[in-house]
């Protein structure tokens, strides 16, 4: 952490900790992103769509200087921030401007899952909030669905594209 580089980073946190987290982050003057979509759920006596966390236990969290990251893990429902080996992980601003026109412009369902997904036919979005990235046609709960699976999260995100959206990936030469 010697040569610490602003950007954004992951907070793991205690179950259903979110929103108190982010909260803190702006007091401590961080600047938090919290995607959050809503779901309908469902109970005995009535249905209602609610606010939910597109990624549960998870906060990204722009930070500027190593002092605001003592600090963060400080807050009350911080666990940790994620890592990849030694260092903790750096998310590209292109990823959080993505999740940031999904949560913003949603159309269809999202839904996010934890399990592993078989690999299905692998396509490439060349429209909409995932351009760029690659993606996956499944079978999911007996409907034809999108996955893109986010790596460092270990999560996955199943979506609805238009098929205009979508090319096939360009194949790389052995040369």
């Amino acid at each position: 952490m010697s040569c610490f580089k602003s950007g954004w980073f992951v907070i793991y946190t205690k179950p259903h900790h979110e929103r108190k987290i982010a909260d803190q982050l702006i007091k401590i003057d961080a600047e938090p992103f919290l995607p959050i979509v809503k779901r309908l759920r469902v109970w005995s006596d009535r249905r209602k769509y609610v606010d939910m966390p597109l990624f549960p236990s998870y906060v990204f969290v722009n930070l500027e200087d190593i002092e605001t990251y003592f600090t963060s893990l400080d807050l009350k429902g911080v666990l940790y921030y994620v890592r990849e080996g030694q260092h903790i992980a750096r998310v590209s601003e292109s990823v959080i401007k993505n999740l940031k026109l999904i949560v913003t412009n949603i159309e269809s369902e999202v839904e996010v899952s934890s399990e592993y997904l078989q690999p299905g036919s692998t396509l490439f979005i060349k429209e909409g909030p995932f351009t760029g990235f690659n993606c996956e046609v499944i079978q999911y709960k007996g409907k034809q669905k999108i996955l893109v699976r986010i790596e460092l999260l270990q999560r996955n995100i199943l979506l609805d594209i238009p098929v205009e959206y979508l090319m096939g990936v360009p194949e790389m030469s052995d040369n």
